[in-house]
């Protein structure tokens, strides 16, 4: 196995250099220009395609670790990579590469009755530190977006997924040497020790300046809890589909479906589905259907079983599971205000979705739903980066500072002031 035994003095002062190294990364990226950051970018994809044979092998030992381990199917399949998979990582850094890159773009430009011309520019924020469980591609889609924004980034994946991040960091370090670039811009922790994210969420004596979790509840809620950085975080996905007394009843099949059982695994997949009591006798058995059909087990409110009789009965529980399976729960609601009112109950402020084609209905729902995504009538599946045309993402940050939603290259930017003047004092 690629893990790292470390006492815990070693472990301490390892972290701690990794600190120090990536700030000092982290000034020659945030200098080295548009250009020297794209072919950046573009070389760590070329280095990913030759190491293909290294990076499968490595993701086998991954998965035959984790069939011993018995995880479940919809952690298997984020786990698993495949020459395809693979292959669309690689694209998707290439996708980054071609990103306008944000560093020193102007957010905004005015001047003041002084004469003082002042602007808003990006800036990189510095050091990143990014703690993942068993998704391989977000070592590259993280470290990509992280020099796409002039960042340095320090990864820490999960022990599940330990051989292939290694594997794919390795050929990400090569490329930036390759390009010209300090390989330390890049760093992947080594062990398996979970003291290794107790020292990042310290800060590494101040060398790390943001930590942005991506896994499950418990990861995220302890790093909330305990980080003394600032945290760009990403609870749950538990994301609604609302199919509305107005919807299209084909779109309500086909985008529900669609939905829930594209991929089950994913933070987009939707958990909840929701419909109004004035088409559900008429319209809820043929979603479901097309659901069961689909591989998909209901969980349903009174309402709803009567209505499908193979349903089983939905707990208190059910409606706040972000499930990552092929199961969803039903719920049958008096019109929007029902649905609204059962989101912000139990919704994540992950993605919500309406299915109707009454255009005030729909612009009520995107307006008064709390999520970092809204959408009308189409998949909550495409809530993701590059499905945005950020190329890739980091994670869907659930919160309200910072950023919200996708969280891409510019995202992982901040600004500063620069004001220029012609020998104005100030009286």
């Amino acid at each position: 196995m690629a893990d790292t035994v470390y006492t815990p003095d070693a472990l301490a002062q390892s972290m701690i250099d990794m600190g120090n190294h990536a700030r000092k990364a982290s000034a020659t990226l945030a200098k080295a220009g548009e250009a020297g950051r794209t072919n950046a970018i573009r070389a760590m994809a070329q280095a990913l395609e030759a190491a293909e044979a290294d990076i499968l092998a490595a993701n086998e030992r991954d998965l035959q670790g984790g069939k011993e381990k018995g995880l479940a199917p919809a952690m298997m399949d984020r786990l698993a990579l495949t020459p395809e998979r693979l292959s669309g990582i690689a694209d998707a850094l290439r996708q980054v590469a071609d990103l306008p890159d944000p560093v020193g773009s102007e957010i905004a430009r005015w001047t003041v009755p002084s004469g003082l011309d002042i602007a808003r520019v990006r800036t990189p924020l510095g050091v990143i530190g990014i703690i993942y469980e068993a998704r391989p591609n977000v070592t590259a889609d993280a470290a990509a977006l992280c020099i796409r924004s002039g960042n340095a980034a320090i990864l820490r994946a999960g022990s599940e997924s330990l051989n292939s991040a290694i594997a794919i960091a390795d050929a990400l370090r090569t490329g930036l040497k390759n390009a010209g670039l300090p390989a330390d811009a890049v760093q992947l922790v080594p062990t398996k020790d979970r003291a290794a994210v107790g020292h990042m969420l310290t800060g590494l004596d101040g060398q790390l300046d943001v930590i942005v979790p991506r896994g499950g509840k418990s990861l995220v809620e302890r790093v909330q809890k305990e980080a003394r950085v600032p945290v760009i975080g990403h609870l749950e996905g538990l994301c609604h589909i609302y199919v509305d007394a107005a919807a299209d009843p084909q779109k309500a099949v086909d985008i529900t479906v669609n939905a829930k059982m594209r991929r089950t695994g994913i933070c987009g997949a939707a958990e909840t589905l929701l419909i109004d009591k004035a088409v559900a006798t008429d319209l809820l058995p043929v979603i479901a259907s097309a659901l069961i059909d689909a591989g998909c087990s209901l969980k349903g409110d009174a309402a709803a079983q009567a209505l499908v009789a193979t349903m089983e009965t939905a707990s208190e529980e059910d409606w706040r599971t972000e499930y990552l399976a092929p199961v969803i729960s039903v719920r049958v609601v008096d019109g929007p205000q029902g649905a609204i009112e059962h989101i912000s109950q139990y919704g994540t402020g992950h993605t919500e979705c309406i299915i109707t084609e009454n255009a005030e209905t729909a612009e009520r729902f995107l307006s008064d739903i709390d999520a970092g995504i809204v959408m009308h009538n189409a998949s909550t599946q495409f809530a993701d980066g590059g499905e945005f045309g950020m190329g890739a993402e980091i994670g869907i940050a659930t919160g309200r500072i910072h950023a919200r939603g996708p969280v891409g290259a510019e995202q992982l930017t901040i600004f500063k002031y620069v004001v220029r003047g012609t020998g104005q004092t100030r009286p």
